[in-house]
């Protein structure tokens, strides 16, 4: 549903009641928003496209700082350390909680304490792709030549403890079966050899295979949703093509530094829900193979707690470090 701009500076006003004129006030002056990556990605895209609401929603520019390097560590690197007043964000991503699964020694944070979980706003749903090396049209057709061909296929990511990487393994461990990893320096050239049959599957954001899939050049088989995606709605969630308990989207987000002030991140909660809410979100979500979703607060910090513990106790196993 829709939150109206009325509505929206209704819900601010009450959130500012009872509490001091100072604290009412903000965000007082500019808020700088600190992303991982460089611009143009779908981290980046989202982030401006919040930064650009909250502006409007709560009369301050939302700025956004591109900060790249070493796996987004140097932008959390930076949030953790600046003032927790609320006018230092990071919008994040899942590959946030995997931080702790690769680094131990380098990042000089914790990836859940040293931040207060604003909200994740949108989510990218994984979806398992094939190329024309692995001419299957179903995920129990799929399964059948992993089980029958042990260790004989392959799947590409875009590198060695990425996200791909990750939500695979997490796949092969649920169905008992195996594949060979081929890791690449990013996604496009994973994709690109994926359709050309060098390499038989992928693990993939959405957004980064939908022109594929829609022009036939790659295969869904399946996607990891609690329901259909309106971009492909022929094509089956996980559960529903029989494998249960399956989950790998990922996620993006607003994190600020831990204990900033009750008022601004009731503030800040309250506009990102309200951005995630909106109808102008999901249609431009859409477009990047994203849809909208609004986990706030203690569930959002919870989600993290259980990624990380999920994501640390799967590199441990699978002996992963990137040091």
């Amino acid at each position: 549903m829709t939150l109206a701009r009325p509505f929206l500076a209704a819900a601010l006003a009450l959130i500012g009641g009872g509490v001091t004129t100072a604290q009412a006030a903000y965000p007082e002056r500019p808020v700088r928003i600190i992303v991982g990556f460089s611009p143009g990605g779908p981290t980046d895209v989202v982030a401006r496209a919040f930064a650009s609401y909250a502006s409007q929603a709560l009369g301050q520019s939302f700025v956004v700082e591109n900060k790249p390097g070493a796996n987004t560590i140097l932008a959390a690197e930076a949030v953790a350390k600046s003032p927790a007043d609320g006018y230092t964000l990071l919008f994040g991503a899942t590959n946030h909680t995997m931080i702790p699964a690769l680094y131990s020694t380098r990042v000089k944070f914790d990836a859940l304490r040293s931040f207060t979980p604003i909200c994740a706003v949108a989510f990218s749903p994984t979806v398992l792709v094939v190329g024309p090396s692995m001419p299957v049209k179903t995920l129990d057709a799929f399964l059948g030549k992993l089980k029958a061909e042990p260790g004989k296929h392959t799947y590409a990511t875009p590198g060695t403890g990425s996200s791909g990487h990750f939500v695979t393994e997490q796949f092969l461990r649920l169905t008992g079966t195996s594949m060979n990893h081929i890791p690449y320096k990013g996604a496009a050239q994973a994709v690109s050899d994926l359709m050309g049959g060098q390499v038989d599957s992928s693990f993939a954001t959405l957004g980064s295979v939908l022109p594929q899939v829609e022009s036939g050049k790659l295969t869904a088989l399946a996607v990891a949703a609690p329901q259909r995606l309106p971009q492909l709605p022929d094509i089956p969630t996980f559960a529903q093509a029989g494998v249960q308990g399956y989950a790998a989207e990922a996620w993006y987000g607003v994190l600020a530094p831990a204990d900033i002030p009750a008022d601004a991140r009731q503030r800040l909660e309250q506009v990102a829900a309200a951005y995630a809410s909106a109808a102008g979100t999901a249609k431009s979500l859409d477009a990047l193979g994203m849809q909208p979703r609004g986990t706030c607060g203690d569930a959002f910090r919870m989600q993290m707690s259980h990624e990380i513990d999920e994501y640390s106790a799967l590199a441990k196993s699978l002996g992963l470090k990137a040091e």
